[in-house]
Protein backbone atom coordinates (compact mmCIF):
# COMPACT_ATOMS: atom_id res chain seq x y z
CA UNK A 1 0.00 0.00 0.00
CA UNK A 2 1.11 3.59 -0.67
CA UNK A 3 1.81 5.83 2.37
CA UNK A 4 0.99 8.97 2.75
CA UNK A 5 4.00 11.31 4.07
CA UNK A 6 5.10 11.61 7.73
CA UNK A 7 3.89 14.68 8.92
CA UNK A 8 4.65 13.59 12.86
CA UNK A 9 1.14 12.80 13.54
CA UNK A 10 0.80 10.02 16.85
CA UNK A 11 -1.84 8.41 18.67
CA UNK A 12 -1.62 5.72 20.69
CA UNK A 13 -5.23 3.99 19.36
CA UNK A 14 -3.35 4.38 15.77
CA UNK A 15 0.27 3.40 16.71
CA UNK A 16 0.97 2.45 12.89
CA UNK A 17 -0.07 5.63 11.18
CA UNK A 18 2.55 8.45 11.33
CA UNK A 19 0.16 10.64 8.56
CA UNK A 20 -2.78 13.14 9.56
CA UNK A 21 -4.63 12.29 5.98
CA UNK A 22 -4.57 8.63 6.87
CA UNK A 23 -6.05 9.09 10.18
CA UNK A 24 -8.84 12.00 8.86
CA UNK A 25 -9.71 9.06 6.01
CA UNK A 26 -10.11 6.62 8.59
CA UNK A 27 -11.86 8.93 10.79
CA UNK A 28 -14.15 9.53 7.55
CA UNK A 29 -14.75 5.44 6.45
CA UNK A 30 -15.69 4.86 10.30
CA UNK A 31 -18.26 7.65 10.03
CA UNK A 32 -19.62 5.95 6.76
CA UNK A 33 -19.92 2.53 8.20
CA UNK A 34 -21.57 3.34 11.45
CA UNK A 35 -23.90 5.17 9.43
CA UNK A 36 -24.48 2.52 7.13
CA UNK A 37 -25.22 0.25 10.32
CA UNK A 38 -27.55 3.03 11.61
CA UNK A 39 -29.68 2.92 8.55
CA UNK A 40 -29.30 -0.63 7.98
CA UNK A 41 -31.07 -1.24 11.42
CA UNK A 42 -33.82 2.24 11.30
CA UNK A 43 -34.52 2.36 7.58
CA UNK A 44 -32.60 -0.27 5.12
CA UNK A 45 -33.09 0.37 1.59
CA UNK A 46 -33.53 -1.77 -1.44
CA UNK A 47 -33.01 -5.94 -0.83
CA UNK A 48 -32.08 -4.92 2.70
CA UNK A 49 -35.90 -3.45 3.43
CA UNK A 50 -37.57 -6.53 0.84
CA UNK A 51 -35.30 -9.14 3.75
CA UNK A 52 -36.93 -7.49 6.71
CA UNK A 53 -40.36 -7.17 5.28
CA UNK A 54 -40.25 -11.53 4.39
CA UNK A 55 -42.21 -13.50 7.48
CA UNK A 56 -39.88 -16.62 6.98
CA UNK A 57 -36.30 -16.64 8.60
CA UNK A 58 -35.48 -18.74 6.17
CA UNK A 59 -36.35 -16.83 3.32
CA UNK A 60 -34.37 -13.62 5.15
CA UNK A 61 -31.40 -15.81 5.49
CA UNK A 62 -31.10 -16.98 2.30
CA UNK A 63 -31.78 -13.49 0.91
CA UNK A 64 -29.22 -11.94 3.05
CA UNK A 65 -26.45 -14.94 2.34
CA UNK A 66 -27.50 -14.36 -1.55
CA UNK A 67 -27.10 -10.76 -0.97
CA UNK A 68 -23.59 -10.63 0.44
CA UNK A 69 -22.33 -13.58 -1.49
CA UNK A 70 -22.74 -12.13 -4.82
CA UNK A 71 -22.19 -8.49 -3.69
CA UNK A 72 -24.18 -5.35 -4.15
CA UNK A 73 -22.81 -3.35 -6.77
CA UNK A 74 -21.65 0.33 -6.69
CA UNK A 75 -24.33 2.79 -9.07
CA UNK A 76 -27.68 3.70 -9.31
CA UNK A 77 -29.07 0.48 -8.95
CA UNK A 78 -26.38 -1.53 -6.28
CA UNK A 79 -29.58 -4.53 -6.13
CA UNK A 80 -30.28 -5.17 -9.97
CA UNK A 81 -27.98 -8.20 -10.52
CA UNK A 82 -28.89 -9.73 -7.17
CA UNK A 83 -32.91 -9.21 -7.45
CA UNK A 84 -32.47 -11.11 -11.17
CA UNK A 85 -31.01 -14.03 -10.17
CA UNK A 86 -32.23 -14.30 -6.72
CA UNK A 87 -34.19 -17.41 -5.43
CA UNK A 88 -36.69 -18.39 -2.57
CA UNK A 89 -34.67 -21.16 0.03
CA UNK A 90 -38.21 -22.67 -0.21
CA UNK A 91 -37.72 -23.71 -4.22
CA UNK A 92 -34.42 -25.59 -3.24
CA UNK A 93 -32.89 -23.66 -6.10
CA UNK A 94 -29.55 -21.85 -6.53
CA UNK A 95 -29.17 -18.91 -8.07
CA UNK A 96 -28.08 -19.24 -11.86
CA UNK A 97 -24.67 -16.61 -11.71
CA UNK A 98 -23.12 -17.85 -15.14
CA UNK A 99 -23.61 -13.99 -16.54
CA UNK A 100 -24.16 -12.09 -13.23
CA UNK A 101 -22.39 -8.93 -12.52
CA UNK A 102 -20.46 -9.33 -9.65
CA UNK A 103 -20.13 -6.65 -6.63
CA UNK A 104 -16.80 -5.36 -5.11
CA UNK A 105 -17.11 -8.20 -1.96
CA UNK A 106 -18.50 -10.87 -3.86
CA UNK A 107 -17.44 -14.01 -2.64
CA UNK A 108 -18.17 -15.67 -6.30
CA UNK A 109 -15.74 -17.59 -8.48
CA UNK A 110 -16.62 -18.66 -11.62
CA UNK A 111 -14.45 -20.81 -11.62
CA UNK A 112 -16.06 -22.78 -8.15
CA UNK A 113 -19.36 -22.87 -10.02
CA UNK A 114 -22.19 -23.65 -7.43
CA UNK A 115 -19.64 -25.32 -4.66
CA UNK A 116 -19.84 -22.30 -1.89
CA UNK A 117 -23.84 -22.31 -2.59
CA UNK A 118 -24.11 -25.74 -1.97
CA UNK A 119 -22.21 -26.20 0.93
CA UNK A 120 -24.18 -23.36 2.89
CA UNK A 121 -27.35 -25.04 2.00
CA UNK A 122 -25.66 -28.45 3.29
CA UNK A 123 -24.84 -26.46 6.45
CA UNK A 124 -28.38 -25.19 6.97
CA UNK A 125 -29.61 -28.54 6.68
CA UNK A 126 -27.31 -30.61 8.83
CA UNK A 127 -28.61 -28.00 11.82
CA UNK A 128 -32.13 -28.64 10.54
CA UNK A 129 -32.33 -25.53 9.35
CA UNK A 130 -30.42 -22.14 9.21
CA UNK A 131 -32.26 -20.32 12.17
CA UNK A 132 -30.90 -23.47 14.04
CA UNK A 133 -27.60 -23.15 12.30
CA UNK A 134 -27.00 -19.53 13.17
CA UNK A 135 -29.31 -19.43 16.78
CA UNK A 136 -27.31 -22.41 18.75
CA UNK A 137 -28.02 -22.66 21.60
CA UNK A 138 -30.85 -20.45 23.65
CA UNK A 139 -28.42 -19.67 26.60
CA UNK A 140 -25.70 -18.05 24.05
CA UNK A 141 -25.32 -14.54 24.18
CA UNK A 142 -25.84 -12.53 20.78
CA UNK A 143 -21.88 -11.87 20.99
CA UNK A 144 -21.17 -15.52 21.44
CA UNK A 145 -23.79 -16.47 18.48
CA UNK A 146 -21.60 -13.82 16.18
CA UNK A 147 -18.46 -16.08 17.03
CA UNK A 148 -19.72 -19.68 16.61
CA UNK A 149 -21.81 -18.90 13.67
CA UNK A 150 -18.69 -17.16 12.00
CA UNK A 151 -16.78 -19.92 12.91
CA UNK A 152 -19.05 -22.83 11.79
CA UNK A 153 -19.44 -21.00 8.31
CA UNK A 154 -15.77 -21.77 7.58
CA UNK A 155 -17.39 -23.09 3.92
CA UNK A 156 -15.49 -23.50 0.98
CA UNK A 157 -15.05 -20.21 -1.27
CA UNK A 158 -16.77 -17.97 1.47
CA UNK A 159 -13.92 -16.10 2.72
CA UNK A 160 -13.57 -13.96 5.57
CA UNK A 161 -15.47 -10.75 4.53
CA UNK A 162 -18.28 -11.70 2.84
CA UNK A 163 -18.99 -14.49 5.69
CA UNK A 164 -18.47 -11.55 7.79
CA UNK A 165 -20.64 -9.01 6.25
CA UNK A 166 -23.48 -11.88 6.07
CA UNK A 167 -23.23 -11.95 10.14
CA UNK A 168 -23.36 -8.28 10.40
CA UNK A 169 -26.43 -7.81 7.68
CA UNK A 170 -28.16 -11.16 10.03
CA UNK A 171 -27.32 -9.23 13.20
CA UNK A 172 -28.41 -5.45 12.03
CA UNK A 173 -31.60 -6.04 10.63
CA UNK A 174 -32.77 -8.30 13.64
CA UNK A 175 -33.15 -11.67 12.08
CA UNK A 176 -31.32 -13.47 14.53
CA UNK A 177 -29.98 -12.02 17.69
CA UNK A 178 -25.58 -11.53 16.73
CA UNK A 179 -23.66 -9.23 17.57
CA UNK A 180 -19.84 -8.65 16.49
CA UNK A 181 -17.17 -8.23 19.35
CA UNK A 182 -14.67 -9.54 17.27
CA UNK A 183 -12.88 -9.00 13.60
CA UNK A 184 -11.52 -12.29 13.35
CA UNK A 185 -8.48 -10.58 11.38
CA UNK A 186 -6.37 -14.20 11.05
CA UNK A 187 -6.59 -14.13 7.59
CA UNK A 188 -3.04 -12.96 6.19
CA UNK A 189 -4.18 -12.98 2.33
CA UNK A 190 -7.88 -10.54 3.50
CA UNK A 191 -7.57 -7.02 2.79
CA UNK A 192 -9.46 -5.84 5.77
CA UNK A 193 -6.61 -7.70 7.86
CA UNK A 194 -3.92 -6.43 5.79
CA UNK A 195 -5.37 -2.56 6.77
CA UNK A 196 -5.67 -3.88 10.19
CA UNK A 197 -2.04 -4.43 10.22
CA UNK A 198 -1.01 -0.79 8.96
CA UNK A 199 -3.31 0.71 11.24
CA UNK A 200 -2.71 -1.01 14.34
CA UNK A 201 1.03 -1.31 13.64
CA UNK A 202 1.44 -4.99 15.01
CA UNK A 203 0.23 -8.71 13.02
CA UNK A 204 -0.53 -10.75 16.37
CA UNK A 205 -3.85 -11.18 15.72
CA UNK A 206 -4.79 -11.16 19.34
CA UNK A 207 -3.13 -7.75 19.70
CA UNK A 208 -4.97 -6.52 16.57
CA UNK A 209 -8.13 -7.27 18.13
CA UNK A 210 -7.27 -5.96 21.48
CA UNK A 211 -6.19 -2.74 19.76
CA UNK A 212 -9.28 -2.79 17.45
CA UNK A 213 -11.57 -3.12 20.64
CA UNK A 214 -9.65 -0.16 22.16
CA UNK A 215 -10.74 2.10 19.14
CA UNK A 216 -13.88 1.11 18.80
CA UNK A 217 -14.74 2.04 22.26
CA UNK A 218 -12.68 5.38 22.71
CA UNK A 219 -14.61 6.78 19.27
CA UNK A 220 -18.00 5.12 20.54
CA UNK A 221 -18.72 3.17 17.04
CA UNK A 222 -19.89 -0.40 16.63
CA UNK A 223 -16.92 -3.29 16.29
CA UNK A 224 -18.87 -4.13 13.54
CA UNK A 225 -18.16 -0.80 11.59
CA UNK A 226 -14.50 -1.28 11.38
CA UNK A 227 -14.77 -4.44 9.01
CA UNK A 228 -15.66 -1.85 5.94
CA UNK A 229 -14.02 1.17 7.37
CA UNK A 230 -10.75 -0.84 7.09
CA UNK A 231 -11.70 -1.99 3.82
CA UNK A 232 -12.47 1.63 2.48
CA UNK A 233 -9.77 2.90 4.02
CA UNK A 234 -7.27 0.38 2.74
CA UNK A 235 -7.58 1.78 -1.23
CA UNK A 236 -9.05 5.18 -1.58
CA UNK A 237 -8.60 5.09 -5.29
CA UNK A 238 -10.76 2.65 -5.90
CA UNK A 239 -13.67 4.88 -4.42
CA UNK A 240 -15.87 3.40 -1.88
CA UNK A 241 -17.55 0.47 -1.08
CA UNK A 242 -21.35 1.22 -0.23
CA UNK A 243 -22.61 -2.28 0.57
CA UNK A 244 -25.87 -1.26 -1.03
CA UNK A 245 -26.13 2.06 1.89
CA UNK A 246 -27.64 4.90 -0.22
CA UNK A 247 -27.71 9.09 1.05
CA UNK A 248 -25.91 7.77 4.30
CA UNK A 249 -25.61 11.28 6.69
CA UNK A 250 -22.69 11.06 8.02
CA UNK A 251 -20.59 14.21 7.50
CA UNK A 252 -21.66 15.27 11.42
CA UNK A 253 -19.90 12.21 13.03
CA UNK A 254 -16.76 12.19 10.65
CA UNK A 255 -16.07 15.94 12.25
CA UNK A 256 -16.62 14.80 15.51
CA UNK A 257 -14.50 11.44 14.53
CA UNK A 258 -11.61 13.75 13.25
CA UNK A 259 -11.74 15.41 16.02
CA UNK A 260 -11.60 12.84 18.90
CA UNK A 261 -8.48 10.98 16.56
CA UNK A 262 -6.84 14.59 16.31
CA UNK A 263 -6.60 14.67 12.83
CA UNK A 264 -8.53 17.73 11.76
CA UNK A 265 -7.37 19.58 8.73
CA UNK A 266 -4.70 22.54 9.19
CA UNK A 267 -6.18 25.71 9.25
CA UNK A 268 -4.11 27.36 6.33
CA UNK A 269 -5.09 30.81 7.12
CA UNK A 270 -3.72 30.43 10.35
CA UNK A 271 -0.47 28.58 9.57
CA UNK A 272 0.15 31.31 6.70
CA UNK A 273 -0.39 34.06 9.73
Amino acid sequence: MARAPDDGYENELLPGLRATVEAAHLADELAFSAGRLDQLRTAPRGLYADAVMLDDPEEQAWLLFQIAYISPREGDDPFAEIDRVRTTWASGALPDLEFVELGPRTAHDPRRGTRTLEAYRAWAQRAGSQAAAFSGDEAWTPQRRFERAFERLALPGFGRGPRYELLVLLGTLGVFELRGWSLHLTDAMDPTTIAAKRVFGIGDAMNLQRRASDLAAALEVPMESLDLALLNWSHPEAGRITGGARDVDFDERAAELRHRLRAEPADEDAAEA
